[in-house]
């Protein structure tokens, strides 16, 4: 028994330690790819919109550089669930504001909830899509007053900005390949 509750101890040791190595190479690609990416949108942001208070920089951006930067090999960071996910729920969350516009504490996880359902069914789940939702029923007026707009610019202008530097660079090193599938594969 003892001996069995060791080998356990040495195996799941070894996974954590594999878990836990430093690939440099990839973190640097994942640097270079969110920086400049949402570098970009900042950049464009601010030179052509400061008056916005930077909506175009939305939150749920940040969640989606750790998938398609840092898991570029995870089926949730592939383009389909990328352009999909944060699109259908934008649409939601823009519907649930205008369908219960007083009710913003029902509207909101409404919002977030039918947005899982919708990328589920359309097997485009992208984690960082359930923020994009959220965002535009409790986003201030500088969201909400944009309504459907906001499905275009900032949610699908930015990640198509992402989804240009992740091409780029999750496929300039060696090993490394952005997509892995095909973009219109179920």
């Amino acid at each position: 028994m003892l001996i069995k509750k060791s080998r356990t101890f040495r195996k799941a040791k070894y996974v954590i330690y594999k878990e836990t190595l430093v690939n440099k190479q990839e973190h640097f690609w994942a640097f270079v790819g969110s920086f400049l990416g949402l570098g970009t949108i900042s950049y464009l942001h601010y030179n052509q919109f400061n008056e916005l208070g930077f909506t175009l920089l939305i939150g749920s951006f940040g969640a989606t550089c750790v998938l398609i930067y840092g898991a570029v090999n995870s089926p949730l960071a592939q383009p389909r669930n990328l352009f999909l996910g944060h699109f259908i729920s934008a649409l939601i969350g823009i519907s649930c504001f205008k369908l219960l516009p007083n009710l913003i504490w029902v509207a909101a996880p409404l919002a977030v909830s039918l947005s899982i359902i919708c990328m589920q069914i359309l097997k485009a789940l992208h984690p960082p899509g359930g923020a994009t939702a959220l965002i535009a029923v409790t986003g201030g007026p500088s969201i909400t007053n944009m309504g459907y707009i906001y499905a275009f610019s900032p949610v699908l202008t930015g990640v198509f900005i992402l989804f240009v530097f992740a091409l780029i660079c999750n496929n300039i090193p060696k090993g490394r390949k952005y997509p892995i599938q095909n973009i219109f594969k179920k």
